[in-house]
């Protein structure tokens, strides 16, 4: 079911706007045929998504009155995942009830996710574009938003939250995760991950554009957005990944769009 305003095959593409690295877009997109491979380019991705809809659904049910455990929980909701890539977040969206728009600058990468959902059998309405775009069509249009990974790979972060901001209805949720700027950060994602174990792509990712929580509070709080509590996301033998108080590598946030001044 498309949302207002929905377009659907080739022809849903976002005119371009003014956010994307377009380096970072086109390397991403020759990884895009690998997106769905649990051993591949995106592997990293993999690993951590069970945290990261672990987290998405609690956030949801929480803010949205609905049961954690109710196997529809977010039935009835409007929601955008922004960085959608290949579908690793768009498609639970879909399975948990949503009706979802899944948007992406890379056009290999929206290809490979409308063929995935096609297989499945699911109606996910996905987009080549960028956010501030498409907020120009579709204002205000959201409950929920998604933004898993990308506010490190944007290049006007204050521009970008504001467009998630006014995709987002008046209380609507926006739900994140991004690395942090530390030391420990960048020997494991830049020096580890990318480097050492090539579970992400080399060159995937610029140290010097990671946000500490501090300096995202102040962008969330300057494009409208009240910022709930932040969670890190940690590793050990054993357990594997898993949300912790530890926020030095990566952290999880969600935050509530504030109404529009008149």
């Amino acid at each position: 079911m498309a949302l207002p305003g929905a377009a659907s095959g080739a022809a849903a593409t976002v005119a371009s706007g003014r956010t994307v690295d377009r380096a970072n877009v086109a390397l991403f997109g020759t990884l895009a045929a690998g997106w769905w491979d649990p051993e591949g380019p995106s592997r990293l991705l993999h690993r951590i998504n069970p945290v990261r809809l672990s987290f998405l659904r609690a956030r949801a049910a929480a803010h949205f009155g609905r049961p954690a455990s109710r196997r529809h929980a977010l039935v009835g909701l409007a929601a955008l995942d922004v960085g959608c890539g290949g579908g690793l977040v768009s498609e639970p969206l879909a399975r948990m009830g949503a009706r979802v728009v899944g948007l992406d600058a890379s056009g290999e990468a929206i290809a490979v996710a409308r063929d995935h959902a096609r297989l499945a059998g699911l109606s996910i309405d996905y987009r080549e574009g960028e956010a501030e775009t498409l907020a120009e069509t579709m204002p205000h249009a959201f409950d929920l938003l998604t933004c898993f990974e990308v506010i490190e790979h944007v290049a006007d972060v204050p521009l970008f939250l504001g467009a998630l901001h006014r995709l987002l209805k008046p209380g609507g949720l926006l739900v994140f995760s991004t690395p942090n700027r530390t030391g420990l950060s960048h020997a494991v994602m830049i020096t580890g991950a990318e480097r050492l174990l090539r579970a992400l792509p080399r060159g995937a990712h610029d140290w010097s554009r990671f946000l500490t929580p501090a300096e995202l509070a102040r962008h969330l709080e300057r494009a409208g957005f009240d910022l709930g509590p932040i969670e890190g996301l940690s590793w050990r033998p054993g357990r594997g990944f898993h949300l912790s108080d530890d926020l030095r590598v990566n952290y999880f946030g969600s935050a509530v769009a504030r109404e529009r001044s008149s």
